[in-house]
């Protein structure tokens, strides 16, 4: 009890620690804005998507379930200052693995309402155009 105490002061003084990390790696930023983008592209962020981009966030990029509302509002007020081509140009320089990552984070959003959207389809095809991506590359399993 006294751990969990310790760390909720620590964390009033020092900020969360998911938004801290996401504050800090601008390769990272970039990636859950375009997330972001993928999840607003039909105009509805519905629950299957939040569902899938809290497990990414989870399971991914090791960001604590408790920290994914501060992180989503820290996006929300600093994200206008990146667009999406600012973002992908983040990734444009690393290796093509963490780029393949990229779309398929991005595919497995479009498709979690089990409806691919138009808008979606175009953000997701620019997307892996600009990053040198074959469709093939999102469908195939990682490894």
């Amino acid at each position: 009890m006294a751990t969990g105490l310790l760390a909720q002061i620590r964390s009033l003084f020092e900020g969360d620690a998911g938004v801290r990390r996401v504050a800090e790696d601008p390769v990272l930023s970039a990636e859950l804005l375009l997330l972001f983008r993928m999840i607003l592209a039909d105009g509805v962020a519905s629950e299957s998507e939040m569902a899938v981009f809290r497990r990414i966030c989870t399971q991914s990029f090791g960001i604590a379930e408790g920290s994914i509302d501060a992180v989503i509002e820290y996006l929300n007020d600093f994200g206008y200052e990146t667009n999406g081509s600012q973002a992908i140009a983040m990734f444009q320089d690393l290796d093509v693995e963490r780029r393949k990552l990229l779309a398929r984070h991005m595919a497995d959003l479009a498709k979690a309402d089990k409806h691919l959207a138009e808008n979606e389809v175009k953000l997701l095809r620019r997307t892996m155009d600009l990053l040198d991506i074959s469709p093939v590359d999102v469908v195939k399993p990682a490894g």
